[in-house]
């Protein structure tokens, strides 16, 4: 890989990564966290305006987990970087940042076995952008191939089970080089209370995705009818339950659970949905009023789990309001061609990363852009 200029900015503390070494092992600590699902930010972005006044209610009811506060907590380092490819070369233990970007990891997590884990299908960092005016969506597909510190190379989204949000995030970060400022959950009724309390929300369906939600209703219970969504492909107005089955969609195979539709789709597809949804959710935010927004916080806080401190939250809330204006850009990780599947690993198929370097830098280009010099498609 050639010419990957990189630099340090002073003014937004900016330190770039790249390396061709390989991970080295670096911690072994388990964290804690709650069952989850990836939009509790947006009930923060939900507090702004008026319902400033209101948002005290939600700071007493959080659930206030610092793991940065966890005397054992052993923070990431990087290898340094090698080669020819780079005019700069750091010392172990920096990670790319940004004083104008924030980036907070949402976790979303099935723990209907009451495990003191549970299994984290949902990885999406969201980067909130000051120096570009953008918020930034970044799903981390579930079968990605990376070292998990202390316990070897697995699947990402085995970091969680061993370790919760913790592991997680020393894992996003030992494996990818970019900090993660803060960290927020909450469970999946959680989700459903805010899109019912924002009176359901629209998605643009294909007749796939409108089948696949009728399925799942049905099967779980939910719905007396196997069609409780009659519209055809388009804008379909959705319930939270509706909503939660659409972010859960990754097709259905045939067969599988005793069906008889069979539906198209993958893991790919089901991160697209899940930062589509969040998207719309960001948009219908802008037209919350002041009795929505004291329903989701009074609904919703007690399931809030976050490192942010409360001086942080008080901040975000009082320019919410600019954020909800900011384009939303969306980015998945590994990128298209800088991938291959493995069906021949210990823990079974895996999606490999074929050039890690690579992968760095585009990901660092999308969070922090023009701070990040070089060309990610030349070969050295």
């Amino acid at each position: 890989m050639a010419n990957y200029d990189t630099k340090r900015n002073n003014d937004s503390n900016l330190v770039d990564i790249s390396s061709n070494s390989q991970i080295r092992k670096i911690y072994n600590k388990k964290g804690r966290t709650k069952r989850v699902l990836c939009i509790i930010f947006s009930v923060l972005f939900l507090l702004g305006g008026s319902g400033l006044l209101y948002y005290y209610s939600l700071l007493n009811s959080l659930n206030y987990v610092d793991i940065d506060d966890d005397p054992d907590t052993t923070h990431p380092t990087v290898p340094a970087l090698s080669g020819t490819g780079t005019q700069l070369s750091l010392s172990d233990g920096e990670l790319l940042q940004d004083s104008k970007v924030l980036n907070v990891m949402l976790f979303g997590e099935d723990n209907a076995n009451g495990d003191k884990y549970g299994r984290s299908d949902t990885m999406i960092m969201m980067s909130i952008d000051n120096r570009h005016k953008k918020l930034k969506l970044t799903s981390f597909q579930r079968d990605t191939y990376v070292y998990i510190p202390g316990y070897d190379y697995n699947k990402i989204n085995a970091s969680y089970t061993l370790g919760g949000a913790k592991l997680s995030i020393q894992t996003i970060e030992a494996n990818f080089g970019i900090k993660v400022d803060r960290y927020a959950v909450v469970d999946f009724d959680s989700f459903i209370k805010i899109i019912d309390t924002l009176d359901g929300i629209d998605l643009t369906l294909t007749q796939d995705e409108i089948d696949y939600i009728n399925y799942q209703m049905y099967k779980n219970h939910q719905a007396d009818t196997r069609t409780t969504i009659t519209d055809p492909p388009g804008v379909v107005h959705l319930t939270g339950q509706q909503a939660l089955w659409y972010a859960r969609d990754r097709g259905l195979t045939k067969g599988e659970d005793n069906n008889e539709i069979g539906i198209e789709g993958d893991d790919w597809d089901r991160t697209s949905r899940q930062r589509k949804l969040l998207e719309t959710v960001f948009d219908s935010m802008k037209n919350a009023d002041l009795a929505q927004i004291v329903s989701i916080v009074s609904s919703v806080g007690p399931l809030v789990t976050t490192n942010l401190k409360k001086d942080e939250i008080t901040a975000l809330v009082s320019h919410s309001l600019t954020y909800l204006d900011y384009d939303v850009e969306q980015y998945y990780v590994p990128e298209q061609g800088l991938w291959y599947y493995d069906d021949n690993t210990s823990v079974g198929s895996v999606i490999k990363i074929s050039d890690l370097d690579a992968q760095r830098i585009a990901f660092a280009k999308f969070v922090y852009e023009d701070l990040i010099t070089g060309s990610t498609t030349e070969t050295q």
